[in-house]
């Protein structure tokens, strides 16, 4: 899940060596060549990878959809899918309330494809205004020009939907972050997808699992419990800890073989799945009916990739009901 947990105090990290790094954001190529233009190829298949990107890579709808949290999971409202209005708040650790923006023609008609490029990859909006970190352009910052171009493309075609969304409203410690985080992009090539393992690296910063994945100090990663899990997220019916990625044995995913890691995401096959009631009970954040859209290659190069991460031995008690 590609949400940034960012907790209150973190802006205070930032400034020691902050202000240094409040300049006006830019896009350079992969060639390192500042970008001021894109043209965005709206051909058949230009689109159709924009919308596997969109829906099962980066996984946008989540956050920019509306979320049926009765049912296990969390899947997408229908009607909702693009359009923003899903509410995040202090239950993430967040400074303020948040809205996922509306996607859909209806509210970016007026967005050109370059303001939209500068937004994904650079966290600069229409009017400038920085968006807040929540929306994962430092990971989107790496991808390759032409995966970007394409979520552009697919935008253009998702079903108009007229929502009004509320306005974000972060606190003081929020409001600084945002003016401190928007910054240069530099694009990067799509690794061969015959190197799995720099493939599958490519997925995962695409996909934002170190996000959620990774304990925070002062909202900054804690590099050495990269992928271990324990980040914590309050749902209705308890306290959720994301899981340890990493590949040790006792604790993480060292005894899953590539098949059971691929099975673990299908088995919330969007096609097939009938999310369960919770009845307040167990539900997670992850947005797996998502992610299992990703095809048996791309979760294939994930696992390959997390199996280089260094093992972590972190016990994650992955749900505590509420009392």
């Amino acid at each position: 899940m590609k949400k940034h947990l960012l907790p209150g105090l973190a802006v205070f990290s930032w400034l020691a060596g902050g202000l240094a790094a409040c300049y006006k954001p830019a896009a350079y190529s992969s060639l390192n060549t500042r970008i001021t233009a894109v043209s965005v190829d709206k051909s058949l298949a230009q689109i159709d990878r924009g919308r596997y990107l969109f829906n099962h890579v980066a996984a946008c709808a989540d956050c920019h959809s509306r979320r049926d949290y009765t049912k296990l999971a969390g899947p997408i409202i229908t009607g909702t899918h693009g359009a923003g209005g899903e509410k995040f708040g202090k239950n993430m650790g967040l400074p303020g309330t948040f809205y996922g923006k509306n996607l859909t023609p209806a509210a970016l008609r007026d967005w050109t494809d370059m303001e939209l490029f500068m937004a994904i990859t650079t966290g600069a909006s229409k009017s400038g205004k920085p968006l807040f970190p929540m929306m994962p352009y430092l990971n989107y910052a790496n991808m390759d020009e032409q995966d970007v171009n394409a979520i552009i493309a697919y935008l253009r075609t998702l079903e108009p939907v007229e929502n009004k969304v509320p306005e974000s409203k972060p606190n003081f410690v929020g409001k600084m972050a945002s003016k401190l985080v928007p910054h240069k992009a530099r694009l990067q090539p799509m690794p061969d997808t015959h190197n799995s393992e720099a493939y599958g690296r490519y997925l995962v910063t695409i996909a934002g699992c170190a996000d959620c994945h990774t304990q925070r100090t002062m909202g900054m990663m804690v590099k050495k419990a990269a992928f271990a899990g324990g980040t914590s997220m309050k749902m209705a019916g308890g306290t959720l800890r994301s899981a340890n990625l990493t590949p040790d044995n006792e604790t993480g995913i060292g005894r899953w073989s590539k098949q059971d890691f691929i099975n673990r995401f299908k088995t919330f096959n969007p096609k097939t799945y009938q999310a369960p009631d919770t009845q307040n009970g167990f539900n997670t954040m992850m947005p797996w009916t998502l992610y299992a859209g990703m095809s048996e290659q791309d979760l294939g190069a994930i696992y390959d990739y997390l199996r280089t991460v260094k093992p972590k031995r972190h016990k994650v008690e992955r749900f505590t009901a509420k009392r």
